[in-house]
C-alpha cells in the first residue's frame, strides 16, 4: 500500500499506523483521515484490518 495523508478520503474502512509514532488510528471507508491523534503526525504507512483482507 501507498501511504496515505491527512486530508485524504479513506477508500476502506480501516486501522492506520503513523509513521512517526506507529499508532493505529480507526478510519471508516468514505471518511476524511485525520492527523495521528497521537503525535499529530500527517502521513500514515499501513493500512490494517480491512473487511476481506489478511492483514
Amino acid at each position: 500500500m501507498m501511504a496515505a495523508h491527512a486530508g485524504e478520503i479513506a477508500q476502506e474502512t480501516g486501522d492506520f499506523r503513523c509513521q512517526k509514532c506507529h499508532q493505529q488510528t480507526h478510519v471508516a471507508k468514505g471518511h476524511k483521515i485525520p492527523k495521528c491523534p497521537h503525535c499529530g503526525y500527517e502521513t500514515y504507512d499501513t493500512r490494517y484490518h480491512e473487511p476481506g483482507r489478511k492483514s
